[in-house]
């Protein structure tokens, strides 16, 4: 895949931390993976994930989007998931995941949903489980250390990273609404990613983090990436 092929420019989801993994690997995510840093650092392959959320932005949008349901409980996804749902039409699902909300018509907030869009499908296991109960189509965000049973449709992507959750959401919002016929062309689209960041302190910056292990443990700095 050329820069030209991509959504956005490959510096662009550089400059995110996208692609930055974690120092575990598990057999799931083995296929993502695009290189190990000096340090063990897994570094996720972009062409991969934008390839997944051109996927991802196709199936979401054959859904109704009363029946589809985005959950997140890590801090960093509330925001973006509440923007992309708010975009899009979908249910927010943000904070605790309250046990009964896919699984129990009596629950107060129950939702009858079709489809599931998750975070990280350890922070989100238990929607994740009541996903599978119902049978409904599962899509996660992954990263290098997650475990993918019961994810239907994986988006490999780093998915703890305030910057890196802002621009996966910006990105489906705006594919989504391009596939669904509602804007004509990405111009038409008019949110900005920064509508997506969540405000406050960052306490973990893992758009750094790859820069200062390499500058901390290679004399001839950061390798560039291909």
């Amino acid at each position: 895949m050329n820069e030209e092929e991509l959504l956005i420019p490959r510096d662009d989801y550089l400059a995110a931390g996208i692609h930055i993994g974690t120092q575990i690997k598990s057999a799931d995510m083995e296929p993502f993976i695009y290189r190990i840093t000096r340090t063990g650092l897994y570094v996720i392959d972009i062409r991969k994930t934008d390839y997944r959320l051109r996927t991802a932005a196709k199936f979401i949008s054959r859904f109704d989007p009363d029946k589809i349901i985005v959950v997140s409980s890590r801090r960093y996804g509330h925001k973006p998931v509440s923007k992309f749902c708010e975009i899009i039409k979908a249910h927010p699902l943000v904070g605790r995941f309250v046990p009964g909300t896919l699984t129990n018509p009596s629950a107060r907030k129950y939702v009858q949903a079709e489809l599931a869009v998750i975070t990280d499908p350890r922070a989100d296991r238990h929607a994740l489980a009541e996903a599978k109960k119902t049978r409904i189509p599962v899509i996660s965000l992954c990263d290098t250390d997650n475990n993918t049973a019961n994810v239907d449709l994986i988006v490999p992507a780093n998915n703890r990273g305030r910057k890196a959750l802002a621009l996966i959401f910006w990105i489906l919002a705006r594919q989504v609404l391009l596939q669904r016929g509602t804007i004509r062309e990405e111009s038409e689209f008019k949110y900005e990613l920064e509508d997506f960041y969540t405000q406050g302190r960052i306490l973990f910056q893992p758009d750094r983090m790859l820069d200062e292990y390499e500058r901390r443990h290679s004399k001839r700095g950061r390798k560039k990436f291909r």
